[in-house]
């Protein structure tokens, strides 16, 4: 995540998503500035590393869960925000082994709770005992926006909603109209309506219009 990047998003958003360690262990000094370089108010998602959720599937991650969150997570202190996990499509539906990896979570930061949310994409996931199970153990289901590639779930499950926004129309190649952007602000709103917090990031692309449908739901919500 670039200084001049960052300095100027965390002063148009309340949150972004770190994205990066979900391809290799960040270190504890980028935690820290990342963390020192943001507004008081500010909160960062952090991606779990794809090493556990795509290359050993959730299994016997009891090790490369401690070096993930050792390798600076905490650092962030009470700028830290939910750990997202992604699933890749071909993981389906497993209560068991959901239920272990969720066992294994962390769910302290420091003397701060420490949430956690699960991105799904295999079809098997529309199955009515996911929402029960999440729900049992405290997880967010992410909302997956993305141009009906993937399930599309709107399950509450924890305190909290997250959103993933992924392509209005086309998946990582296209921007949200102002219509879309209208009618995510109001879903945004209800959910805060029934108490529950809620972190939407967009994921349409890298650098062209994530930030600018970012800023455009922010302003919406009033939220910079």
């Amino acid at each position: 995540m670039q200084r001049r990047e960052l300095e100027y998003l965390s002063r148009q958003v309340s949150s972004v998503e770190i994205n990066g360690s979900f391809y290799s262990l960040q270190r504890p000094e980028s935690y820290r500035r990342w963390r020192d370089e943001t507004p008081e108010d500010f909160l960062f998602a952090v991606k779990g590393g794809r090493f556990i959720s795509h290359m050993k599937r959730l299994r016997d991650v009891e090790e490369p869960l401690a070096r993930f969150f050792g390798s600076g997570v905490h650092e962030l202190e009470d700028k830290l925000g939910p750990v997202l996990w992604q699933l890749p499509p071909t993981l389906p539906f497993d209560p068991d082994l959901l239920a272990g990896f969720f066992d294994l979570l962390p769910r302290t930061s420091g003397d701060r709770p420490l949430r956690h949310a699960l991105e799904v994409r295999h079809a098997s996931f529309t199955d009515p005992a996911v929402p029960d199970l999440l729900r049992r153990h405290d997880i967010a289901l992410v909302v997956a926006d993305a141009a009906a590639e993937w399930p599309f779930l709107e399950h509450v499950t924890s305190d909290f909603m997250y959103v993933r926004l992924h392509g209005d129309t086309e998946l990582y190649a296209s921007g949200y109209t102002d219509e879309a952007l209208d009618r995510w602000a109001r879903r945004v709103r209800e959910w805060t309506g029934e108490g529950l917090d809620v972190f939407a990031y967009f994921d349409n692309d890298m650098k062209v219009r994530a930030p600018a449908d970012a800023i455009g739901l922010s302003e919406r919500l009033g939220l910079r």
